[in-house]
């Protein structure tokens, strides 16, 4: 098989933990953890990065095998290393990406500006040749998801929207890449098993076996980089939307503001990569009885995205050579939290497997 040929903005863990997890599959042969061992003959080892982007002066200027390793990732090596490739990352551009809280604490858990010029974006992609750029930025980056989507339609490439900006339900951006033929899928990566896809299966099973009346929260503690930079709430508001609709949305009865609270609760750095996540449903049963569920989730958290992101890496794939552009339904309800349309998952699965087999248009 060819090689999908992908750019990545954001050396951070989750792109680490995709970084070793496709050295991981490639070494190894297993299909252990893998939903889709192949999507149309291609194999997650047929992933390779061409092109990387970064603004911390510990990753600007390495190879990405030894940037993937740097300060302030904190992620577990899902194998040995990584073998050195000719890809280098460059310096992008910061724009709001930097929330100025992080200053107050050590380099090591926080970003540390390269002192250099960012490089031409545009120019960068075309020269790799890269067919798609995933974008991990912080959260709360609106302005620098927008600029490196922009930089995607100039150079001809497709965006795949990991972070919580809505850009796929954005009428200009969604015209934009279907006038152009490129694939754009989003926004904002669900996990393969998270406290997202638990919260919102549990609360259908609740609604569907007749127990009403429900009241639930959900928080989630870490201690990786994402953590840190949503202890700045202003940075929070797009992603409070983004898990509380993808848990709302299955609902036949859309629980009350006041009822359901989903959030970041805290920082604790020796936790690093580690995710926890604290989940109750509070409702009442038959004749008003109550019922009450409690769940802890853990999970390596960017592993956990990694899962489903070799999945969408794949399918836009097929989309760019089926010459299909715009937003790609399918596997924008199948693997993010925040599609222009939610469908149950059973469903979406359903609609991910007929894209794959070409019996959905997209």
């Amino acid at each position: 098989m060819k090689k999908i040929k992908i750019a990545v903005v954001g050396i951070g863990n989750c792109a680490s933990s995709l970084l070793y997890g496709i050295e991981y599959y490639k070494q190894t042969g297993s299909v252990q953890g893998l939903a889709y061992p192949e999507i149309s003959g291609y194999k997650v080892g047929d992933i390779e990065v061409v092109a990387a982007f970064d603004i911390d002066k510990r990753k600007v200027g390495r190879n990405i095998a030894e940037a993937a390793a740097q300060s302030p990732n904190c992620t577990m090596n899902l194998c040995a290393k990584i073998p050195k490739s000719r890809v280098r990352v460059q310096m992008g551009r910061i724009l709001d990406s930097i929330a100025p809280h992080m200053l107050q604490y050590p380099d090591g858990q926080r970003f540390v500006v390269a002192d250099r010029k960012p490089v031409n974006i545009v120019k960068a992609l075309r020269d790799s040749g890269a067919e798609m750029l995933l974008n991990y930025l912080p959260v709360g980056s609106e302005k620098a998801a927008r600029y490196y989507a922009e930089c995607c339609l100039e150079a001809g490439v497709a965006f795949i929207n990991n972070m919580p900006v809505f850009i796929t339900a954005d009428k200009r951006f969604s015209k934009a890449f279907e006038a152009r033929k490129l694939p754009l899928i989003g926004d904002d990566i669900k996990s393969q098993l998270g406290a997202t896809v638990l919260h919102r299966n549990l609360l259908k099973l609740f609604e569907e076996r007749g127990i009403y009346e429900g009241k639930t929260y959900q928080l989630n503690i870490g201690g990786n980089t994402d953590f840190l930079n949503m202890l700045d709430r202003s940075r929070l508001k797009s992603k409070k939307i983004s898990k509380t609709e993808a848990v709302q949305s299955l609902l036949a009865s859309r629980l009350a503001d006041e009822y359901i609270q989903i959030e970041p609760s805290g920082y604790i750095p020796w936790l690093k990569d580690n995710k926890i996540c604290f989940i109750r449903i509070a409702a009442k049963g038959f004749g008003g009885a109550p019922i009450d569920l409690e769940l802890r989730l853990s999970v390596e958290d960017s592993a956990n995205s990694a899962g489903i992101v070799v999945d969408v890496v794949r399918c836009c794939k097929l989309a760019l050579e089926r010459k299909i552009g715009g937003v790609l339904t399918s596997i924008s309800t199948y693997a993010m939290k925040h599609p222009i349309k939610q469908y149950p998952d059973p469903v979406a699965k359903k609609m991910l497997e007929d894209f794959i087999a070409g019996k959905l248009p997209r």
